[in-house]
C-alpha cells in the first residue's frame, strides 16, 4: 500500500515504523522480544517474525513504487478498478517473484537466529530438540567430547548452505522468467 500511495500519508506512516524496526539490530531485537515472552516454540517464531518484518516490507515497497507506473495498472485506474483490486490484482503478483527469492535466501538467517534464541537459552524447552540447544548442552563438554559440538554447528552451517543455493537458483529461476517475457 505505501507503494502505491506513495508520497501520501499513509506510506510516510508505514515506511518510518518500518525505519524504526530497521534501525535497530535484528539479533537484538530478536534477543529483547524473545527475553519478554515465554520461552518455547511459538514465540521464538513471533519474535522472529517481528524482527523480519521489515526487510520484507522495503522489498514490496520498491517492487510497489516502480509497478505503479506500469501501464496495466494505470488501465486498470483508468477502468475505474478499486484500490483492492488494483493492489491485490496488479501489483502484488509482480512483487510475489522477489519476495519468494528473499524467503529462500532468508531461511538460513531464521535458523541461525533461532539457533541463537536455543543457544542462550530463550528458545524452544520442553525437552525438545533443537541444533542451538545441543550446540549449547555440547560446549560444556569441549574439549574432551568435541564432537557434541561440532557436529550440531556443521549440521546448522550445512542447512543455511542448502538453503542459500536454493534461494540462488530460485533467484536464477525466477529472473530468467523475467528475460524471457
Amino acid at each position: 500500500m505505501a507503494g502505491y500511495l506513495r508520497g501520501t500519508v499513509v506510506d510516510t506512516i508505514i515506511m518510518r515504523v518500518t525505519d524504526v524496526f530497521l534501525s535497530v539490530p535484528p539479533i537484538l531485537l530478536a534477543l529483547a522480544i524473545a527475553a519478554v515472552m515465554e520461552a518455547n516454540m511459538t514465540n521464538t517464531m513471533l519474535a522472529v517474525t517481528i524482527m523480519w518484518w521489515p526487510w520484507y516490507c522495503r522489498v514490496v515497497y520498491s517492487m510497489a513504487s516502480s509497478l505503479r507506473s506500469e501501464n496495466y495498472v494505470i488501465s486498470a485506474e483508468l477502468m475505474g478498478a478499486s484500490r483492492g483490486h488494483i493492489l491485490f490484482r496488479e501489483i502484488l503478483p509482480g512483487c510475489l517473484s522477489p519476495v519468494f527469492t528473499k524467503m529462500a535466501l532468508d531461511v538460513g538467517w531464521v535458523i541461525l537466529i533461532g539457533a541463537t534464541l536455543n543457544y542462550v537459552g530463550l528458545g524452544v524447552q520442553d525437552g525438545a530438540p533443537s541444533l542451538g540447544q545441543m550446540l549449547s548442552d555440547g560446549v560444556s563438554y569441549m574439549p574432551e567430547y568435541w564432537w557434541m559440538t561440532i557436529f550440531p554447528s556443521l549440521a546448522i552451517a550445512i542447512i543455511i548452505l542448502g538453503f542459500n543455493l536454493l534461494g540462488d537458483g530460485l533467484r536464477d529461476a525466477l529472473s530468467k522468467g523475467d528475460q524471457e517475457t
